[in-house]
């Protein structure tokens, strides 16, 4: 929603913020073997923009990288 002024798209998606309670990678796809395009560390924020399966894929605001994380690395939302 952020960039809603600046990029067209069918839908957006209000970033659901949550907290890594375990050090995750920040991958370039969900698969396992996928490009590492970050190390993420505990207690660090990911705004989430969709939970799939085992993966969640989202924004990591510090590092400034969309990517895709273990859903199991994000504690329960508050």
């Amino acid at each position: 929603m952020r960039l809603a002024d600046r990029v067209f798209a069918p839908h957006y998606a209000a970033p659901m913020p949550r907290i890594l309670i375990t050090t995750a990678e920040l991958r370039s796809s969900g698969a396992m073997d996928s490009e590492v395009l970050a190390s993420l560390p505990a207690g660090e924020m990911f705004e989430v923009l969709e939970l799939a399966g085992n993966h969640a894929w989202g924004v990591a605001p510090a590092a400034g990288i969309v990517g895709y994380i273990p859903a199991a690395a994000l504690a329960d939302p508050q």
